[in-house]
């Protein structure tokens, strides 16, 4: 289980869909892989640049499927949606 700041803490989930999705760790392919370890006072954008998700190419964030802006701090069991800009037509 992946860990900010070396300390086990608070469990989320981390969903990143699409092109943003290559940033997850390998075995997170299986749903109960996308869970994440997290310390207490970390924030959506810390966990984001902690798996060098490019915010540049980050479009919507959800937690717990209301929009947010990436500075909220995490929760325990909190669930985090990422989503990159699609073009289409």
């Amino acid at each position: 289980m992946n860990t900010l700041e070396g300390q086990p803490g608070m469990n989320i989930e981390l969903n990143l869909y699409a092109s943003l999705a290559r940033y997850l760790p390998r075995e997170a392919e299986k749903p109960s892989n996308r869970i994440r370890g997290v310390a207490e006072g970390t924030t959506i954008q810390a966990l984001l640049l902690h798996h060098q998700v490019p915010m540049g190419r980050v479009k919507l964030i959800f937690l717990n499927g209301i929009h947010a802006r990436g500075d909220e701090f995490l929760k325990d069991g909190d669930r985090v949606g990422v989503f990159p800009a699609v073009a289409g037509g």
